[in-house]
């Protein structure tokens, strides 16, 4: 019963944060601007940079969350070792990559402490993706032997 409501409560964050990302997204131009008129002028010295930098990756964040979506249907039907979730898993890692390959070009032009966090946190995510879209294969060809022995 308790996994159920966190279960269900994970399934609405995942929501929540799907949506607010494209509102985030469509946003961002409008924000930049008022994050460079009222918090730092480099902002609107690099406004085209940075705009392309933080909407390609708040594209690539919201199909991770996607797939986090479709991983959670999964759970919900308590059907998780799917290959869908492997190739899940693995497309999350791919963007993971991809958004780190983003920040890695920002660093080189606007360095800040915040972006390297963001590298290691995306880079140690495209990781663990990896090495859980292995776990999970192996889990469903066990998985599929085991019903055809039945």
């Amino acid at each position: 019963m308790r996994d159920r409501r966190l279960i269900r409560f994970t399934k609405l964050v995942l929501d929540v944060m799907f949506y607010t990302g494209f509102v985030i997204i469509l946003t961002l131009p409008v924000s930049l601007k008022f994050l460079g008129k009222h918090y730092s002028c480099i902002i609107n010295d690099y406004f085209l940079f940075m705009l392309a930098i933080f909407g390609a990756s708040g594209v690539f964040g919201i199909l991770i969350i996607r797939q986090l979506r479709r991983m959670m249907t999964t759970v919900i039907q308590e059907s998780c070792f799917v290959y869908e979730n492997v190739k899940s898993l693995n497309t999350m890692a791919v963007l993971s990559t991809c958004i780190v390959v983003m920040f890695t070009i920002k660093i080189c032009i606007l360095p800040t402490p915040a972006t390297l966090v963001i590298i290691l946190v995306f880079f140690i995510a495209a990781l663990f993706c990896q090495v859980l879209a292995h776990v999970f294969a192996e889990a469903v060809n066990y998985k599929e032997e085991n019903d055809l022995t039945i």
